[in-house]
């Protein structure tokens, strides 16, 4: 998977979501107004797409675009300055 994969993973995990302009740190939870119960299904969409597990410790970095891309991508892909 690479950095534009995951961030369409991220797009598909937020249906009828307008991404046009929003800052890749901005909350994604605030932004998109997201209750407690849309950010687990969002999370859970996005394990999904991504093949990946995301637990609980990963909900404070999956509050952003960078963080979901960060947490989806391989360790060895993501630059530095994006892992947590």
């Amino acid at each position: 998977m690479n950095h534009d994969q995951a961030g369409a993973f991220v797009r598909q995990a937020v249906p009828d979501a307008d991404f046009t302009g929003l800052d890749p740190d901005a909350s994604l939870r605030e932004t998109f107004e997201m209750d407690s119960l849309d950010f687990l299904e969002f999370v859970e969409a996005l394990a999904g797409l991504g093949g990946r597990e995301l637990t609980e410790d990963d909900h404070t970095a999956l509050d952003t675009w960078n963080g979901c891309v960060a947490r989806l991508l391989p360790p060895a892909e993501t630059p530095a300055r994006e892992r947590n």
